[in-house]
């Protein structure tokens, strides 16, 4: 614990000096089309990356211990960028394409090489349509990159490969002085051979590893005119892994792929009757139901938000209506336009609960029973991609934390029920952009390794024979990064656990990169 400590402290000192030196022009997104490429070096004590230097990055990842890593990045955007119905050149053609390509070398205690986006896209006006893996999340929030993560999908796992049909911004309806927008989509993918439940299978197999596919959705609308300081936000996102029915089935399953899509699609039930499967609605689905607001000051934005989740259908009664994201987001929109030597661009605030489940003896009784977020009786591994969870990156699958809790081998998430303060800020401090995340949690585990045990529609399960002891866990993170000449950019990160779910560690990481970019 000393030599953490001292790890800690001296790492933190090396970026206080840092910080106090130079001004930094932050490279976004936004440009039209450009190569980006960055040296990494960095280091992890007790051979653990840190909670924030491996959560929602999309599955790019340094690898434990002393490594090195290599990260390059190729894309093109549209030329017309944000909400089509507010552009400014009206003479620009309707059609526009473009791509992303982004792959990780890691070089330390083993060699790595992750392909984190591969995607081309086309747009038409308002809709696009976009083929491969790609870095984006599902949900609604006040900032992505700040945020703890979206229940649905927080980019915290690599992309899922889909085709995605979309309205990607808002498109302002022209009727009622543009009173109300819409956005939305409808994706299919593939997830590859997933395991599925042994006890599941109704034909006799030695093989449990099936083609997995995934069924996405969302509509999500704005209420407010433009010039409107208040505006009113809410939607609803569906995700559902499907898949090789028939081959865990047998001729007991009698619906092709197109009707199973179908069910799909609607979240209906089946099975039961003659048919002896235990009737459910197929796949393992999840997704949140959205709501949020913003108001606009002259100087400052205010966005808040909820999300309230969903997996097996006690939403509908709000039986777990206590759980969800809640969020307050707080934007300067003078931000760099003054000379401070000190600035602030975003400010947020979360509190995340997922305790309830709708799984305690007195609440509201349910048909499916309590939600067990992210855990699913049919595949194994639950809403997980390449080992990483799809979800929230607070909700702990059980590789990742320290041994010795109680945890119910049929459980890949060992700890769901989770309450959680979250911060999270971006700003300047001299010449140097920061981003820093503080988040404390409180995790119980499971109602399976609760007291009370688990309930499965009107079935009661006795409670795993250990008891999950409640733990509290801290998880920090600050990143700064400055410009240099001829668009190179310097940067440095620190990261720290402690607490009792993840192995207490500390890490840091210097980077140096080079953009390319052409407007």
């Amino acid at each position: 614990m000393k030599r953490l400590n001292i790890l800690f402290l001296s790492l933190t000192f090396y970026c206080g000096i840092l910080l106090l030196s130079t001004k930094v022009k932050a490279q976004t997104d936004t440009t039209r089309q450009y190569v980006d490429v960055s040296l990494l070096a960095g280091y992890t004590s007790n051979d653990i990356v840190p909670f924030w230097m491996r959560s929602n990055q999309y599955g790019s990842i340094p690898l434990a211990g002393a490594s090195g890593g290599l990260l390059v990045r190729a894309a093109k955007n549209y030329a017309i960028q944000g909400e089509w119905t507010e552009r400014s050149d009206t003479t620009a053609s309707k059609w526009d394409w473009g791509y992303g390509l982004e792959a990780r070398t890691n070089v330390g205690s083993t060699t790595q090489v992750q392909l984190i986006d591969a995607h081309v896209k086309v747009r038409y006006a308002m809709f696009e349509a976009k083929l491969g893996r790609t870095k984006d999340v599902m949900g609604l929030n006040g900032d992505t990159l700040l945020s703890s993560g979206n229940f649905a999908v927080s980019g915290n796992a690599l992309g899922i490969p889909m085709l995605d049909i979309r309205i990607p911004e808002y498109y302002r309806l022209p009727w009622l002085g543009g009173l109300f927008s819409f956005k939305g989509n409808f994706a299919n993918g593939l997830v590859g051979e997933i395991p599925i439940a042994a006890n599941q299978f109704l034909v006799p197999t030695d093989k449990y590893a099936h083609p997995t596919l995934l069924h996405q959705k969302s509509l999500y609308g704005r209420i407010g005119r433009p010039h409107w300081r208040l505006n009113l936000y809410g939607g609803i996102n569906h995700q559902a892994q499907w898949g090789s029915e028939k081959k865990v089935y047998g001729d007991s399953y009698t619906l092709n792929n197109v009707e199973t899509l179908w069910y799909v699609f609607w979240g209906k039930a089946y099975g039961g009757g003659n048919i002896p499967i235990p009737r459910s609605k197929l796949g393992n689905q999840l997704g949140s139901i959205d709501l949020g607001l913003s108001y606009d000051w002259d100087d400052v934005q205010l966005m808040a938000y909820r999300q309230n989740i969903y997996e097996v259908g006690a939403i509908s009664k709000l039986a777990n209506i206590a759980d969800g994201l809640n969020g307050i987001a707080l934007t300067n929109k003078t931000y760099n336009k003054t000379a401070k030597n000190w600035d602030w661009q975003k400010l947020l605030f979360e509190f995340f609960y997922s305790k309830d489940q709708a799984g305690y003896p007195w609440s509201k009784p349910t048909a499916s029973g309590d939600e067990d977020y992210y855990n699913n009786y049919y595949y194994t591994e639950g809403w997980s991609y390449k080992a990483q969870g799809v979800g929230s990156p607070l909700i702990a699958p059980a590789h990742s934390v320290r041994a010795g809790q109680a945890h119910d081998p049929m459980d890949y998430f060992i700890s769901n029920r989770v309450v959680a303060g979250h911060i999270g800020m971006r700003g300047r401090l001299y010449q140097w952009n920061v981003t820093g995340k503080l988040t404390f949690a409180k995790h119980y585990g499971t109602f399976t390794t609760s007291a009370h045990g688990k309930s499965t529609g009107g079935r009661w399960h006795e409670p795993h024979e250990e008891k999950f002891v409640p733990v509290s866990q801290f998880s920090g993170f600050v990143r700064a990064e400055r410009e240099l000449p001829n668009d190179f950019f310097f940067g440095i990160c620190l990261a720290v656990d402690q607490g009792s779910l993840f192995n207490n560690s500390v890490g840091g990481q210097v980077s140096l990169r080079k953009f390319f970019g052409k407007k």
